[in-house]
């Protein structure tokens, strides 16, 4: 698996369902109960800032949102590529601890896939997740998300029926009814 392949088509994908959000309450629900639209945005900007840090050398931390939140993921988007493109440093630190730039982008990837989803959810506009991009991701997926993250993170997994595509057996794996899924 090349990492930032993987990167590139999830942030691609999730370009595509953040366009949608233009317009679109950020009050909405979204399929993360915790958050509305407009948050679930804000965590999307703070996961580009953190792989944005890791992919330029920097020590991974957060910063404020944009206020356009649509436009703010665009432009965050464009910054990590970017940074891919340049050579990224083989490890970043995360606190004080030392970690693959090619296990974050590849962990990154699915945050970015999977809350582009959301997005597109959100804004009414289901967008499956590209087959042969979720077929990637799920396994990555299954490599970090513990127990322990169930009921924290990630809801429990959800029973997809038999010959499920990959798109919704890696939304089902992280607690989505993935029924839009590719």
């Amino acid at each position: 698996m090349n990492s930032g392949e993987l990167l590139e088509r999830s942030l691609a994908y999730a370009l595509g369902s953040v366009a949608d959000a233009d317009g679109v309450n950020p009050g909405r629900g979204t399929p993360c109960a915790q958050w509305d639209l407009g948050e679930l945005l804000g965590h999307l900007d703070d996961s580009l800032d953190a792989l944005y840090e890791g992919l330029t050398g920097g020590r991974i931390g957060l910063v404020a949102p944009d206020a356009d939140r649509a436009c703010g993921f665009r432009t965050r988007a464009c910054a990590v590529l970017g940074a891919w493109a340049a050579g990224p440093p083989e490890s970043a630190l995360v606190g004080e601890r030392p970690l693959d730039v090619r296990v974050m982008a590849a962990v990154g990837a699915v945050e970015i896939a999977v809350h582009g989803w959301d997005v597109a959810q959100s804004c009414g506009r289901p967008r499956p997740i590209p087959g042969a991009l979720a077929a990637e991701l799920l396994p990555v997926a299954r490599c970090v998300v513990a127990e322990a993250d169930r009921g924290v993170r990630f809801g429990a997994p959800v029973a997809v029926p038999v010959g499920a595509g990959p798109g919704e057996r890696l939304l089902a794996f992280l607690g989505r009814s993935g029924s839009a899924a590719g």
